[in-house]
């Protein structure tokens, strides 16, 4: 009897151990599909985004070599590389990315991708302004490139003669890590907010506000629109102040969400509206962020394949 108590008690630690840790938002088990769909989806986006501006890379890399100055993993370099072999490196990116997106001999088109998606973005920050918006999309790519993304919802799983794996935390462990990668960015926005002259004070919006009215002007010299939110908001300095607010507060607490998974729903949510708030009122896009992909490792997303199979 003795024996059958201890036994009994085994079975069960693990399973409210289990429990905890996902109360606790730690890394729990999560179904190949749904690590497979993020994959697909974020190889999707990438490949819409550098194939709609293949034409505009290829003339940078014949813009003047006095103004390359190389940022990230192209600072090994001192001057242009030759525009052909440019052309042909963002060609092989574009490649790359569809069968990335696909999973198609994903062992090894993953990390080559990811290298190849660091050094296209990476060399075209070089000749222009930083995009620090593509910094969320490559760590994501990276993170999918390193793990075993392509075990369901690809080609690799399709011409493969295995079970589909079980739930596992082989298959968690790296949307927490890309959700991670997320909140630090907003993490650190906050943080440059706060420890910047205004402080604490930033959040009582009137920095923002100006903000606002010198991207307007600017736009205006140069033969832009600002957007009529601009000029219809500024006015109502306690909406700024409402913005400001929020905003921090959003930026700040992202980190929370990797605690509890609801919360970090919400949080995904409500930084996917800020971001098109900024696009209504300044006209400024967060591509990647205002698709919403960027959010896919928050949610279900298998569900999404769930419901198409169920309609076939």
């Amino acid at each position: 009897m003795r024996a059958r108590k201890t036994k009994a008690v085994k079975e069960k630690t693990p399973g409210k151990g289990l429990r905890a840790l996902k109360g606790l938002g730690g890394v729990v088990a999560a179904p190949p599909a749904r690590l497979g769909m993020v994959r697909l989806l974020i190889g999707g986006y990438t490949f819409y985004y550098l194939r709609k501006r293949r034409d505009a890379f290829h003339r940078l890399n014949r813009t003047d070599p006095a103004l390359f100055a190389p940022v990230g993993p192209v600072r090994v370099l001192r001057k242009p590389i030759p525009a052909p072999v440019a052309d042909a490196l963002n060609d092989a990116t574009l490649v790359s990315t569809a069968l990335f997106a696909l999973g198609a001999g994903h062992k090894v088109v993953g990390p080559v991708h990811s290298s190849l998606l660091s050094w296209t973005l990476s060399y075209r920050n070089s000749w222009s302004m930083i995009f620090h918006s593509d910094n969320s999309l490559v760590m994501h790519s990276i993170v999918l490139g390193a793990t075993r993304a392509a075990d369901a919802v690809s080609v690799d799983a399709l011409l493969s003669s295995a079970k589909t794996p079980e739930p596992h935390k082989r298959y968690g462990w790296p949307l927490q890590l890309m959700n991670a990668v997320s909140t630090a960015v907003y993490l650190l926005s906050g943080v440059s907010k706060v420890a910047g002259p205004l402080g604490w004070s930033w959040a009582k919006g009137s920095s923002m506000r100006r903000q606002v009215a010198v991207d307007g002007v600017r736009k205006e010299v140069f033969g832009s629109e600002a957007p009529a939110a601009a000029y219809a908001t500024y006015k109502h300095e306690h909406l700024f102040t409402a913005f400001a607010a929020g905003s921090l507060a959003m930026e700040l607490g992202a980190p929370l969400g990797l605690i509890n998974r609801k919360f970090g729903k919400l949080m995904a949510l409500a930084l996917f509206g800020m971001h098109w708030g900024i696009r209504v009122i300044m006209g400024i896009k967060f591509r990647y962020q205002m698709s919403g992909v960027s959010f896919a490792p928050w949610f279900d997303v298998e569900k999404i394949l769930e419901i198409f199979t169920r309609r076939r």
